[in-house]
Protein backbone atom coordinates (compact mmCIF):
# COMPACT_ATOMS: atom_id res chain seq x y z
CA UNK A 1 0.00 0.00 0.00
CA UNK A 2 1.31 2.90 -1.17
CA UNK A 3 1.91 5.64 2.01
CA UNK A 4 -0.20 8.85 2.23
CA UNK A 5 0.60 12.30 3.43
CA UNK A 6 -0.65 15.46 5.02
CA UNK A 7 0.16 18.50 6.27
CA UNK A 8 -1.30 20.00 9.38
CA UNK A 9 -0.12 23.52 10.35
CA UNK A 10 -0.52 24.58 14.17
CA UNK A 11 1.03 27.94 15.65
CA UNK A 12 5.00 28.03 14.64
CA UNK A 13 5.06 24.66 13.73
CA UNK A 14 3.85 22.21 10.74
CA UNK A 15 3.09 18.61 11.36
CA UNK A 16 3.24 16.59 8.34
CA UNK A 17 1.44 12.98 8.51
CA UNK A 18 2.56 9.57 6.54
CA UNK A 19 0.37 6.44 7.24
CA UNK A 20 2.19 3.50 7.61
CA UNK A 21 1.78 0.57 5.41
CA UNK A 22 -0.54 -2.66 6.05
CA UNK A 23 2.18 -4.49 6.89
CA UNK A 24 3.75 -2.01 9.44
CA UNK A 25 1.03 -2.49 12.25
CA UNK A 26 3.95 -4.32 14.72
CA UNK A 27 5.79 -1.96 16.97
CA UNK A 28 8.69 -3.14 18.68
CA UNK A 29 9.60 -1.55 21.95
CA UNK A 30 10.57 -1.55 25.75
CA UNK A 31 9.46 -2.57 28.26
CA UNK A 32 5.83 -2.32 25.51
CA UNK A 33 5.18 -3.79 21.99
CA UNK A 34 2.45 -3.12 19.89
CA UNK A 35 0.22 -4.74 17.56
CA UNK A 36 -2.32 -3.26 15.68
CA UNK A 37 -4.50 -6.43 15.33
CA UNK A 38 -7.63 -5.13 13.41
CA UNK A 39 -7.50 -1.65 11.24
CA UNK A 40 -11.11 0.31 11.40
CA UNK A 41 -13.05 1.73 8.97
CA UNK A 42 -16.08 4.02 8.09
CA UNK A 43 -17.37 3.57 4.93
CA UNK A 44 -20.23 5.54 3.22
CA UNK A 45 -23.19 3.22 1.54
CA UNK A 46 -25.03 4.97 -1.04
CA UNK A 47 -28.70 4.86 1.18
CA UNK A 48 -26.92 7.44 3.39
CA UNK A 49 -25.98 5.04 5.87
CA UNK A 50 -22.64 3.79 6.79
CA UNK A 51 -20.45 0.98 7.88
CA UNK A 52 -18.05 0.99 10.44
CA UNK A 53 -15.62 -0.62 12.83
CA UNK A 54 -12.96 0.30 14.89
CA UNK A 55 -9.30 -0.25 15.25
CA UNK A 56 -8.26 -2.95 17.60
CA UNK A 57 -5.21 -2.76 19.83
CA UNK A 58 -2.82 -5.12 21.66
CA UNK A 59 0.06 -3.84 24.03
CA UNK A 60 2.04 -6.68 25.30
CA UNK A 61 5.17 -5.90 28.46
CA UNK A 62 4.77 -6.32 31.95
CA UNK A 63 1.32 -5.92 31.52
CA UNK A 64 -1.06 -7.06 28.20
CA UNK A 65 -3.58 -4.10 27.25
CA UNK A 66 -6.20 -4.40 25.45
CA UNK A 67 -7.40 -1.21 23.55
CA UNK A 68 -11.11 -0.69 22.20
CA UNK A 69 -12.50 -4.62 21.28
CA UNK A 70 -14.16 -3.84 17.95
CA UNK A 71 -18.22 -4.59 17.75
CA UNK A 72 -19.87 -7.61 19.02
CA UNK A 73 -19.71 -9.09 15.43
CA UNK A 74 -15.78 -9.23 15.88
CA UNK A 75 -15.95 -11.54 18.63
CA UNK A 76 -14.99 -14.63 16.83
CA UNK A 77 -12.27 -12.47 15.12
CA UNK A 78 -10.86 -10.83 18.56
CA UNK A 79 -10.62 -14.51 20.27
CA UNK A 80 -8.82 -16.03 16.93
CA UNK A 81 -6.57 -12.99 16.98
CA UNK A 82 -5.63 -13.36 20.48
CA UNK A 83 -4.95 -16.86 19.49
CA UNK A 84 -2.68 -16.07 17.16
CA UNK A 85 -0.93 -14.12 19.79
CA UNK A 86 -0.36 -17.39 22.33
CA UNK A 87 -3.23 -15.65 24.14
CA UNK A 88 -6.86 -16.19 25.85
CA UNK A 89 -9.14 -13.52 26.76
CA UNK A 90 -8.09 -14.43 30.50
CA UNK A 91 -4.78 -13.36 29.68
CA UNK A 92 -5.80 -9.68 29.30
CA UNK A 93 -5.24 -7.40 32.55
CA UNK A 94 -6.30 -4.26 31.43
CA UNK A 95 -8.80 -3.48 28.76
CA UNK A 96 -9.48 0.62 27.54
CA UNK A 97 -12.67 1.55 26.03
CA UNK A 98 -11.22 4.67 24.21
CA UNK A 99 -15.27 5.69 24.36
CA UNK A 100 -18.45 3.96 24.48
CA UNK A 101 -19.56 3.33 21.25
CA UNK A 102 -20.76 0.28 19.92
CA UNK A 103 -18.21 -0.67 17.59
CA UNK A 104 -15.26 0.19 19.95
CA UNK A 105 -15.97 -1.51 23.33
CA UNK A 106 -18.26 -4.46 21.96
CA UNK A 107 -16.86 -7.24 23.60
CA UNK A 108 -15.94 -6.12 26.91
CA UNK A 109 -17.90 -9.40 28.09
CA UNK A 110 -15.37 -11.49 27.05
CA UNK A 111 -13.05 -9.62 29.96
CA UNK A 112 -14.64 -10.29 32.98
CA UNK A 113 -11.50 -10.64 35.69
CA UNK A 114 -9.66 -7.68 33.75
CA UNK A 115 -9.55 -3.84 35.25
CA UNK A 116 -12.01 -2.11 32.52
CA UNK A 117 -11.55 1.28 30.99
CA UNK A 118 -14.33 2.93 29.32
CA UNK A 119 -13.51 7.09 28.93
CA UNK A 120 -13.82 8.29 32.48
CA UNK A 121 -14.68 5.03 34.16
CA UNK A 122 -12.21 2.88 36.01
CA UNK A 123 -13.76 -0.50 37.40
CA UNK A 124 -12.44 -4.15 38.80
CA UNK A 125 -15.40 -6.00 38.30
CA UNK A 126 -18.44 -4.00 40.06
CA UNK A 127 -15.70 -1.96 42.01
CA UNK A 128 -15.26 1.61 40.38
CA UNK A 129 -11.64 3.66 41.02
CA UNK A 130 -11.34 6.99 41.89
CA UNK A 131 -9.88 8.98 39.14
CA UNK A 132 -9.44 12.48 37.89
CA UNK A 133 -9.79 12.09 34.04
CA UNK A 134 -12.81 13.70 33.58
CA UNK A 135 -10.65 16.83 35.49
CA UNK A 136 -8.15 16.14 32.59
CA UNK A 137 -5.68 14.42 34.33
CA UNK A 138 -3.89 11.49 33.32
CA UNK A 139 -3.94 8.19 34.72
CA UNK A 140 -0.64 6.65 34.94
CA UNK A 141 -0.47 2.78 34.38
CA UNK A 142 3.45 2.67 34.72
CA UNK A 143 5.87 4.94 34.06
CA UNK A 144 6.14 3.98 30.31
CA UNK A 145 2.04 3.56 29.72
CA UNK A 146 -0.88 5.96 30.99
CA UNK A 147 -4.34 6.70 30.19
CA UNK A 148 -5.01 10.79 29.21
CA UNK A 149 -8.06 12.43 28.29
CA UNK A 150 -9.01 13.46 24.73
CA UNK A 151 -11.99 14.52 25.12
CA UNK A 152 -14.39 15.98 21.58
CA UNK A 153 -15.58 13.17 19.54
CA UNK A 154 -17.81 12.30 23.17
CA UNK A 155 -16.68 14.16 26.16
CA UNK A 156 -15.31 11.50 27.80
CA UNK A 157 -13.10 10.43 25.29
CA UNK A 158 -9.49 8.45 26.26
CA UNK A 159 -6.20 7.85 24.80
CA UNK A 160 -3.35 5.18 25.72
CA UNK A 161 -0.22 6.94 25.64
CA UNK A 162 2.79 4.33 24.97
CA UNK A 163 6.40 5.60 25.58
CA UNK A 164 9.95 3.44 24.42
CA UNK A 165 8.64 2.02 21.23
CA UNK A 166 11.05 1.89 18.35
CA UNK A 167 9.10 4.54 16.51
CA UNK A 168 8.89 6.82 19.52
CA UNK A 169 5.91 7.74 21.70
CA UNK A 170 2.51 5.69 20.47
CA UNK A 171 -1.32 7.36 21.05
CA UNK A 172 -3.51 4.83 20.72
CA UNK A 173 -6.10 7.31 20.01
CA UNK A 174 -9.54 5.83 19.28
CA UNK A 175 -11.73 8.32 16.98
CA UNK A 176 -9.63 11.35 18.29
CA UNK A 177 -8.66 10.78 14.53
CA UNK A 178 -10.83 9.17 12.17
CA UNK A 179 -7.53 7.96 10.27
CA UNK A 180 -4.73 9.89 8.60
CA UNK A 181 -5.89 12.00 6.11
CA UNK A 182 -9.87 13.14 7.86
CA UNK A 183 -8.86 16.22 7.32
CA UNK A 184 -11.93 18.20 8.54
CA UNK A 185 -14.38 15.14 8.24
CA UNK A 186 -13.92 14.05 11.96
CA UNK A 187 -15.88 17.38 12.67
CA UNK A 188 -19.11 15.88 11.14
CA UNK A 189 -18.69 13.41 14.07
CA UNK A 190 -17.79 15.24 16.93
CA UNK A 191 -19.81 16.30 19.77
CA UNK A 192 -17.32 19.21 20.78
CA UNK A 193 -15.16 20.15 17.60
CA UNK A 194 -13.60 22.74 19.29
CA UNK A 195 -12.73 20.35 22.31
CA UNK A 196 -11.61 17.41 20.07
CA UNK A 197 -9.82 20.71 17.89
CA UNK A 198 -7.33 20.77 20.78
CA UNK A 199 -7.05 17.85 21.87
CA UNK A 200 -6.05 16.82 18.15
CA UNK A 201 -3.44 19.67 18.53
CA UNK A 202 -1.96 18.38 22.01
CA UNK A 203 -1.59 14.37 19.94
CA UNK A 204 0.02 16.07 16.90
CA UNK A 205 2.56 17.83 19.37
CA UNK A 206 3.48 14.95 22.07
CA UNK A 207 3.14 11.67 19.80
CA UNK A 208 5.24 10.78 17.51
CA UNK A 209 3.05 7.73 15.56
CA UNK A 210 -0.86 7.82 16.35
CA UNK A 211 -3.31 4.85 15.64
CA UNK A 212 -6.41 6.00 14.44
CA UNK A 213 -10.00 4.72 14.96
CA UNK A 214 -10.94 3.87 11.95
CA UNK A 215 -7.51 3.65 9.85
CA UNK A 216 -3.46 2.55 9.80
CA UNK A 217 -1.53 4.04 11.98
CA UNK A 218 0.45 6.84 10.83
CA UNK A 219 3.79 9.09 11.66
CA UNK A 220 4.00 12.62 13.13
CA UNK A 221 6.64 14.69 11.40
CA UNK A 222 7.35 18.13 13.17
CA UNK A 223 9.06 20.63 10.74
CA UNK A 224 9.06 24.39 11.65
CA UNK A 225 7.06 26.42 9.24
CA UNK A 226 9.97 27.83 7.58
CA UNK A 227 10.84 24.74 6.29
CA UNK A 228 13.78 23.97 9.26
CA UNK A 229 13.74 20.72 10.92
CA UNK A 230 11.88 20.81 14.38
Amino acid sequence: MEATETNYACNSSEFRRSELSDTELEIVGQPYSISVLKVGYCLSEQDGSFRADGTITLLTGPRTILVDTGGPWDRDFLVKRLKDKRLDPGDISLVVGTHGHSDHVGNLGLFPGATIVVGCDISEGDRYLPNQLSEGQPYPIDEHVSIVPTPGHTGRDVSLLVKGTTMGTVLVAGDLFEHCTDDDRWRELSENPAVQEASRQEALRTSDVIIPGHGLPFRIHREEVDGRSG
